[in-house]
């Protein structure tokens, strides 16, 4: 089996680590860990892709300065496609997430083979089974991104080996038809032991909300916000959230 081992967590490690680094020239620019998603459609919003082709929405994020790159797989709610998926993870040098409602272990050896960096582990939909799970990823060579939505689920995931733990501002069972806010990160962050790595998920629509969620969190992951954004001004808006400010 081919394992891809980029790394989502060194990745963010290593820019916090290096983004006030003045002989960095990279690192005179970027700011903010952003993971930026790829994200073809909203049930709320409905088609974000507009036309446009997925790898040209990935180099215009890498070349905004995304830490990461995100994609979701899942078809019947989100319209994604697995092939897509697989053409983003070996187009990019970006750890790549994939993001969708993952409950066999099949589904996450297809994941490593298909060159992905993470996986998308969700506490709500598995429960008791959350760290068998992010052990196996682990096994094939996979960080582990664990989400949680409240107390209870931060619960189940500080008693998982995974390095990330990503509080989803939207209540999945709702399908993003809710009007979550990044005042659940502000709530639920400090919950969260300083040895993982915290990542803000969704509801970040400008840099007020980044600038929320990053004060208490070392990455936030946007899709939505950057999917609406016209074609001919998506690089610059990116980049604005990367360097946390408009210009």
């Amino acid at each position: 089996m081919m394992i891809n081992f980029k790394r989502q967590a060194n990745a963010i490690k290593n820019f916090k680590e290096n983004k006030h680094d003045k002989n960095d020239p990279v690192n005179k620019i970027n700011k903010n860990a952003i993971i930026a998603e790829i994200k073809v459609h909203s049930p709320k919003y409905g088609d974000l892709l507009k036309n446009r082709k997925e790898l040209d929405i990935l180099k215009i994020y890498e070349e905004a300065g995304a830490v990461g790159i995100s994609y979701i797989t899942d078809k019947q709610h989100f319209n994604g496609n697995f092939k897509v998926f697989e053409e983003i993870c070996k187009n990019t040098e970006l750890p790549v997430l994939r993001k969708d409602f993952i409950t066999t272990k099949d589904e996450i050896e297809k994941t490593a083979e298909a060159g992905a960096s993470t996986v998308l582990i969700i506490s709500r939909l598995l429960k008791e089974e959350t760290a068998e799970f992010v052990d196996f990823a682990m096994s094939c060579g996979l960080d582990t991104l664990v989400e949680v939505h409240n107390k209870e689920e931060i619960e189940v995931a500080k008693d998982t080996k995974t390095s990330m733990i990503g509080i989803n501002n939207r209540d999945i069972r709702k399908l993003e038809l809710d009007d979550g806010t990044v005042s659940l990160t502000e709530k639920l962050a400090n919950l969260i032991p300083k040895d993982r790595i915290i990542i803000s998920e969704s509801g970040i629509a400008n840099l007020n909300d980044l600038n929320t969620v990053l004060k208490y969190t070392d990455a936030a992951l946007i899709g939505t916000s950057f999917m609406k954004t016209n074609f001919e001004t998506q690089k610059e808006f990116v980049k604005s959230f990367v360097r946390g400010k408009y210009e």
